[in-house]
C-alpha cells in the first residue's frame, strides 16, 4: 500500500493533542465563567445582606462580614471617619475576643490606613509590611501581609473605609478582588446612608415623644419640677450622656440655680448657686450667647461633681420663659465620644418645644386659679353683704334692748352674746381676707391683710370698718408703695375715728394702672381748725408716686379722703 493510500497515517496524534486543548480551554472558560457566575451570585447576596436592616451598627458589622467573605479576607475592618477626618470608629470581623484584647490600642487611622483616608481611592498591595506607610500597627496584632482598602462614600462624602488583610490560602488579592469590593462599597453607601436617615429619623421620633411625655404631664397639673426633671432625664438618656442638669439665672453675682440633675453617683446640687466659672459648658455658652460644645478632658474643674472625670460636654441656651433664662447642659465621662453638632439643636428644638409646653401649662394654672379667686370674691361678697349686715342688725338690737332689761344676771348674758357677735364679725372679716389672699402669698407681706389688720386695730371699737379691695393688690403694692398705701389707710381710719366723730368708715383700695385709696365715712366732716399734718404727709406720699391725694365733703355727710398713685414699672 503506498503513502497514497493512507493520508491520515501519523496525523491522529497530533489531531487528537489539539482537540485535547481545545477541550481543556473550553473547559478553563467554563470554569472561568462559573466561578464569575459564583461570585455575581456572591456580590449579589453580598448586597442584599448589606442593605437589610436599617440599624446603622449592624449595618456595619455586616458589611464588613459581606466583604471578608467575598474577597476571602482572613481579616477585615470598616473604619468611620470621624468630623475631624480621622477614625472615629472601627468595626471587625475576624479578630477573636482574645486578639483585640492582645492589642495594646485599636488601630488609629496612620500609616497605609491614614493614606487611604487622605488619598481615598482603591489600595491594593501585595505585602503590607514593605509599603513604606505601614507604620502605626498596634502590637499584638495578627500579622498581616496582602491588603485591599477602598472608600465608602456617601452622597459625595467619603464615611470610611473598607480594610481587607490576608488572603485566604496565601497570595495577594487580585483586581477581581478590588473589582468586586469596589461594587460592595457602593452598595454599602446606599444601605449606610438608608441607615443613618432611618437612625436621624428614629432620634428625632424619639425626641418628639419624649415633648409629649412632658407636655402631658404638665397639662395635668403636675408640678414644674417633675417636668423639669423629665426633661433632663431625656436629654440624658437620648444624648447618650452621663449627668444632665437644667440651671436658671443669672442671678445674684451672675449665679445660676440649678433646678434639676439627673446621673448616677451623682452629688445632690438641686437649689445650689453655680457660677459659670464653675462649669466650663455653663461659662462656654455665657460667653457665645450660643450651642457650645466642650472638652473637659484636660481642663481644670473643681465645680459640683468634680469627682466624675468628665470629658465631652454641651451647652445649649433655652429661650426665656416668663423672664426665666436657663441653660440646658449635658456631659459624658472621660474617653467617650464627643458629642455630635447636631446634638445641640435637637436639644434646643426639644427644650422650645418645653416651654411651649411650660407657658401652656402657667397659662391654665392662671387660669383655673382665676376661677377659685372669682369663686373666693363671690363667698367673701356674700359674707360682707349678708352674713355680717345680719350680725350687725342682731347686734345692734340687742344693744337697743339692753337698757331695757332689768334682771343684771340677764344683761350680763346679753353683753355675752354682744361680744360674741363682735368676735365672730373679726372673725369672718379675717375669712374674707384670707379668700382675697393667694395661696402662696406670706400673709406678712399681703396688703390685703396688712390693710385690714390697720384698719381694724385703728379703728378700735369707736368705729365700724369696712374694707374693700379689688384688682391684683398682692402683685403689684409692694415695698416703699405698699408703706405708704398702710400709713395712708391708717392716717384716713384715724381722723374719721378721733375726729369725725364717725361711727362707719370704709376703706376701698383698687388697684389696676394705678393704686387708688379711698376712705369714706359717716362723721361731721374735717374742723376747719384742726391741724392738718397728717394730710399733708400723705399728700407728700402720692406726689412721691407721680399721683395726688383730694379731701371732699360727702352730700349726705361724712368725708372722703381718694388718695392716687402710679404703678411702679418692673424693673
Amino acid at each position: 500500500m503506498t503513502a497514497a493510500a493512507h493520508p491520515a497515517e501519523g496525523y491522529p496524534p497530533l489531531a487528537g493533542m489539539r482537540l485535547t486543548e481545545l477541550l481543556g480551554e473550553v473547559q478553563e472558560r467554563l470554569s472561568t465563567v462559573a466561578r464569575t457566575q459564583e461570585r455575581v451570585q456572591d456580590l449579589l447576596d453580598a448586597f442584599l445582606s448589606v442593605t437589610r436592616g436599617l440599624d446603622l451598627d449592624s449595618t456595619l458589622l455586616r458589611v464588613t462580614e459581606a466583604a471578608a467573605d467575598l474577597v476571602d479576607a482572613e481579616f477585615g475592618a470598616l473604619g468611620v471617619l470621624d468630623r475631624g477626618g480621622g477614625l472615629g470608629s472601627f468595626v471587625t470581623t475576624g479578630i477573636s475576643a482574645e486578639q483585640r484584647a492582645a492589642m495594646d490600642h485599636p488601630p488609629r487611622g496612620e500609616g497605609v490606613l491614614g493614606r487611604l483616608i487622605t488619598d481615598p481611592r482603591p489600595l491594593r498591595l501585595d505585602d503590607l509590611r514593605q509599603h513604606p506607610a505601614s507604620v502605626g500597627v498596634p502590637a499584638g496584632h495578627p500579622p498581616m501581609r496582602s491588603f485591599l482598602g477602598v472608600p465608602i462614600t456617601v452622597r459625595g462624602a467619603v464615611f470610611g473605609n473598607l480594610y481587607m488583610t490576608e488572603k485566604r490560602g496565601g497570595g495577594p488579592f487580585t483586581a477581581e478582588d478590588e473589582a468586586v469590593l469596589t461594587a460592595l462599597a457602593g452598595a454599602a453607601g446606599i444601605a449606610v446612608e438608608n441607615a443613618r436617615l432611618y437612625q436621624e429619623g428614629e432620634l428625632r421620633r424619639r425626641w418628639l415623644t419624649a415633648v409629649g411625655e412632658v407636655r402631658s404631664i404638665l397639662l395635668a397639673g403636675q408640678a414644674p419640677e417633675l417636668a423639669l426633671r423629665l426633661v433632663v432625664e431625656h436629654v440624658a438618656t437620648l444624648t447618650g450622656a452621663d449627668g444632665a442638669w437644667l440651671v436658671s439665672g443669672p442671678g445674684a453675682l451672675g449665679a445660676y440655680e440649678v433646678r434639676a440633675q439627673t446621673g448616677e453617683g451623682l452629688d445632690d446640687i438641686i437649689g445650689q448657686q453655680v457660677l459659670p466659672a464653675d462649669s466650663p459648658p455653663l461659662q462656654a455658652v455665657v460667653d457665645s450667647g450660643s450651642v457650645a460644645i466642650v472638652d473637659m478632658t484636660a481642663a481644670p474643674y473643681s465645680g459640683p461633681n468634680a469627682h466624675v472625670d468628665w470629658g465631652p460636654a454641651v451647652g445649649v441656651p433655652l429661650r426665656p420663659v416668663q423672664g426665666l433664662q436657663a441653660v440646658v447642659i449635658a456631659a459624658r465621662g472621660a474617653g467617650r465620644p464627643d458629642f455630635d453638632p447636631g446634638t445641640g439643636e435637637l436639644v434646643g428644638t426639644f427644650v422650645d418645644q418645653v416651654n411651649l409646653a411650660l407657658d401652656l401649662a402657667a397659662r391654665q394654672r392662671d387660669a383655673r386659679r382665676l376661677d377659685v379667686y372669682a369663686d373666693r370674691d363671690r363667698i367673701a361678697r356674700d359674707l360682707h353683704d349678708h352674713v355680717i349686715q345680719r350680725l350687725f342688725a342682731a347686734g345692734l338690737g340687742l344693744q337697743a334692748i339692753l337698757p331695757r332689761v332689768g334682771d343684771d344676771d340677764v344683761r350680763a348674758r346679753v353683753a355675752r352674746v354682744m361680744d360674741q357677735l363682735d368676735e365672730t364679725v373679726r372673725d369672718i372679716r379675717t375669712t374674707i381676707f384670707d379668700l382675697h389672699t393667694a395661696d402662696d402669698t406670706d400673709p406678712a407681706a399681703s396688703v390685703r391683710r396688712r390693710v385690714l389688720d390697720v384698719a381694724t386695730e385703728t379703728a378700735g371699737t369707736l368705729i365700724r370698718p369696712t374694707v374693700r379691695t379689688s384688682g391684683p393688690v398682692d402683685a403689684l403694692v409692694t415695698g416703699e408703695l405698699a408703706a405708704d398705701v398702710v400709713a395712708v389707710v391708717r392716717e384716713g381710719v384715724s381722723n374719721a375715728a378721733r375726729h369725725a366723730g364717725a361711727e362707719n368708715v370704709t376703706v376701698t383700695l383698687d388697684v389696676s394702672d394705678e393704686v387708688v385709696v379711698e376712705v369714706r365715712d359717716d362723721g361731721r366732716g374735717i374742723d376747719p381748725g384742726a391741724a392738718r399734718s397728717g394730710l399733708r404727709n400723705i399728700d407728700a406720699r402720692a406726689r412721691r408716686w407721680g399721683g395726688d391725694c383730694q379731701v371732699a365733703p360727702l352730700p349726705d355727710g361724712g368725708t372722703a379722703v381718694r388718695w392716687r398713685a402710679s404703678v411702679p414699672s418692673p424693673e
